[in-house]
């Protein structure tokens, strides 16, 4: 008898049947063929554009409550180490957790050391218990320590709403599971006014003219200082309403065939208000008088002369602001002759914050019509990844091209 071990023939039974071997030898069992379960395992094109509509907006999440959760670790480490870590040492989080908490950091800190052991710490600053503590559970600390945070933060009531807002989010997205439109822009506003309600120093970078998404502050590079497109200028104004784009600006550049964005949906007082305050404004309109009108009325169908008495009477409204104005040095009109090639509203142009809206000219649309480019301006530089040097932005190079017109224009007396 030989040492292996033999294993016992299979059923009689089954001998000669389909799935059987025939040829086996002896002490062998034979195996079923799989049986057809009928799966389709092929994803069509809806599928496939469900789960990357899933993806972006759990990506988006994602990127909102990382973000959110390392400014809270910073903030409960910045309040609570001083106060537990001279007793306690390396364990001052334990400490701080107290007996309610000890489940929850314990369990931290067994998740650390498994992450010690198998090098999944891979910057010596994740080394510690913070930093393996989830959003609920910093928030717990921060509750239980109340008055050492209040002195920092102003409501308590305001973080912690915030915080229930995003926990939904939070949850779907740790279990990639479908995220909604619409928790995913309460998601967005909750970490922007927390961010704001823990002092993040972000305020100037999440409020203002034109709000600064997460996302496009992580990417925004990669689409060289575009951060809004819309199919045409209704849409732009339910977004960016002129109220909100000229409101509080310093400086104003606008160029175009007749500028009627600005003309038509800001009013004279506001404007005169605007350039009070200290805003200067430099305005370029089309020639009236030029052939290029001719031909940009013929372009879209319209009446001859039509076009032309548009622009004037837009010259004129902005000529009776002018006049208005203490110091009309501030506030020029000029004209230029050349064929019109995009609307421009560069708006603090010279600053860390400015806004630029450009509309390119389509032969068969008005301007009403025309596709419209939000651009943020600031200096940002894109980085070429063929190349690894930095370039400019669009930004920067319709501010040239206005300067570039308004170098060739005539001014309006």
């Amino acid at each position: 008898m030989s040492g292996g071990l033999e294993l016992p023939p299979g059923d009689e039974s089954h001998e000669g049947q389909e799935g059987g071997s025939v040829d086996a030898p002896p002490g062998t069992v034979s195996l079923a063929r799989p049986l057809e379960i009928g799966a389709e395992l092929d994803w069509g094109t809806d599928a496939w554009s469900e789960v990357r509509t899933r993806a972006r907006r759990a990506g988006r999440a994602y990127i909102w409550l990382n973000l959110v959760e390392q400014r809270l670790r910073a903030v409960v480490a910045a309040v609570l180490r001083p106060v537990y870590e001279p007793v306690h040492g390396d364990e001052w989080v334990v400490a701080a957790a107290g007996p309610a908490g000890q489940e929850w950091v314990q369990r931290a800190v067994a998740v650390r050391e498994v992450s010690r052991r198998k090098g999944y710490l891979l910057d010596p600053a994740d080394d510690n218990i913070v930093s393996f503590l989830t959003l609920p559970q910093l928030r717990e600390l921060m509750v239980q320590h109340w008055p050492c945070f209040e002195p920092y933060v102003d409501d308590r009531r305001e973080v912690e709403l915030a915080l229930d807002e995003l926990e939904v989010a939070r949850n779907i997205v740790s279990r990639n599971r479908a995220l909604s439109g619409t928790v995913l822009a309460q998601a967005e506003r909750a970490s922007a006014r927390l961010l704001d309600l823990l002092g993040s120093g972000a305020g100037t970078r999440i409020s203002g003219r034109l709000p600064i998404d997460a996302v496009e502050d992580l990417v925004g590079d990669r689409y060289a200082d575009v951060v809004g497109v819309h199919p045409d200028r209704v849409r732009l104004q339910r977004q960016l309403p002129a109220e909100d784009l000229f409101g509080g600006a310093r400086r104003l550049d606008a160029v175009g065939i007749g500028l009627n964005l600005l003309v038509q949906n800001y009013s004279g007082r506001r404007l005169v208000r605007l350039a009070e305050t200290g805003c200067r404004v430099r305005l370029l309109f089309l020639n009236p008088a030029s052939s290029a009108v001719r031909r940009r009325e013929r372009e879209i169908g319209l009446k001859k002369g039509e076009m032309s008495r548009s622009i004037e009477m837009n010259i004129l409204h902005m000529r009776r602001v002018r006049a208005r104005l203490r110091d009309p040095g501030a506030f020029e009109i000029q004209v230029f002759d050349e064929t019109p090639r995009f609307t421009a509203y560069l708006v603090d142009g010279d600053g860390p914050d400015g806004i630029a809206v450009v509309q390119p000219y389509l032969r068969k649309s008005r301007g009403m019509e025309s596709p419209v480019f939000v651009l943020r301006g600031g200096g940002r530089e894109v980085v070429r990844q063929d190349a690894g040097d930095g370039d400019h932005g669009l930004f920067e190079t319709y501010r040239e091209e206005f300067e570039s017109v308004w170098a060739d224009s005539r001014p309006v007396s």
